[in-house]
């Protein structure tokens, strides 16, 4: 039987989860790509020369050959997803060996590094289609954009849907208050603000707090964190990953982290009161929000002003109308006594939000 190791980052080949094949006997070059499969939560099985069954090196969803081990890699079976990984970059022999193993193709460290995490990552996490990722936005302070935001949480989880929202306002008083998980275990923004590259879609969703059966990314309650567009980027782009919905709510100012936000939703909806001051204040935000979003639509709350409907308000921005939202009495109240916004799916808010997914989560409409 042929040497081999299991690191302690490593899985057995019976794991669950997908994991590559890594086959060297150079130490270093083990150490540089355990570092990058530890960076998406990766735990590879490691071998220093094929293993002897067959099935294992079928099987494998990737394979990484360090150079040192592409002379003992000869004559196994061709098969696609095969990459051989060094260091030299003035190895003139390297193609060479590819071919004679069959290698995909032929990646140099560290310059490769950034490239090959990405492809561990899709191999671990899959490659499927999308979270269709809504954002929700304020017309004027006030406005009831964070309620909607986690009613239509609240709503797609209910549903069965895998959910996650975010809070991208830092000055919005926590997404995790208004749903009553302050003190659920998890991490926070602050954790997550040095975030850069590739962040590992589901370590982020098992870190998050979980509640109503979705998770949700919102701020502590220590003094402003400052979120760098990277970080925006990278965590979001994880959420998304994982498919499913993702709620993202904004603020109404747009900084670089927020110009992050808005590249990475699929619609945007802004939520503006029927009133006169409201709707000139959400035709700035759809102008900044619009330089961005493609698809921004209005929720039109009431009650109304005289001599105006939610049509009207819609023609006034120019915007398609995702809705009318009715005012909610209620509404408050409820929240004080910690009921989440969208909690009762027979009230105004609950019922908004059912078919508003009904209407986007169709097979053509999430295409």
């Amino acid at each position: 039987m042929t040497e081999s190791k299991t690191d302690d980052l490593a899985s057995s080949p019976g794991s669950r989860r997908a994991v590559p094949l890594i086959v060297t006997e150079d130490a270093a070059l083990l150490d540089d790509l355990l570092r990058l499969c530890a960076a998406v939560g990766c735990r590879p099985v490691v071998h220093h020369a094929p293993p002897d069954r067959r099935a294992e090196w079928d099987a494998a969803p990737l394979v990484i050959v360090g150079d040192d081990a592409a002379a003992r890699c000869r004559g196994v079976p061709r098969r696609p997803g095969v990459l051989l990984v060094g260091r030299d970059q003035d190895d003139a022999d390297v193609w060479r060996r590819a071919v004679e193993i069959g290698a995909d193709c032929v990646l140099r460290l560290p310059d490769a590094e950034g490239w090959l995490v990405d492809r561990i990552a899709d191999v671990v996490e899959g490659v499927g289609r999308q979270a269709l990722t809504v954002g929700v936005l304020g017309g004027r302070g006030g406005a009831g954009a964070s309620t909607l935001a986690c009613a239509l949480a609240v709503t797609a989880a209910r549903s069965g849907h895998r959910t996650m929202l975010v809070d991208g306002d830092p000055l919005g008083g926590g997404l995790d208050v208004l749903l009553g998980a302050e003190r659920e275990e998890g991490l926070r923004w602050p954790d997550l603000a040095a975030s850069k590259g590739r962040v590992a879609g589901a370590a982020l969703e098992d870190s998050l707090p979980a509640l109503s059966g979705l998770r949700v990314l919102s701020w502590d309650r220590g003094d402003l964190t400052v979120v760098p567009p990277e970080a925006m980027r990278s965590v979001l782009a994880a959420a998304r990953r994982r498919g499913g919905v993702v709620v993202v709510d904004l603020p109404r100012r747009v900084d670089d982290a927020t110009v992050e936000a808005l590249a990475q939703v699929d619609l945007g909806l802004l939520v503006v009161p029927a009133e006169l001051r409201a709707i000139a204040a959400a035709k700035r935000v759809a102008s900044l929000a619009g330089m961005v979003l493609d698809d921004l639509r209005t929720v039109v709350r009431g009650p109304y002003a005289a001599g105006m409907d939610d049509t009207w308000v819609a023609r006034v921005l120019g915007l398609p109308l995702a809705g009318e939202l009715p005012d909610e009495p209620r509404l408050l109240a409820s929240l004080d006594d910690g009921t989440a916004p969208g909690a009762d799916a027979s009230g105004p808010l609950g019922r908004f939000c059912t078919a508003f997914w009904e209407r986007v989560l169709t097979p053509e409409a999430a295409s």
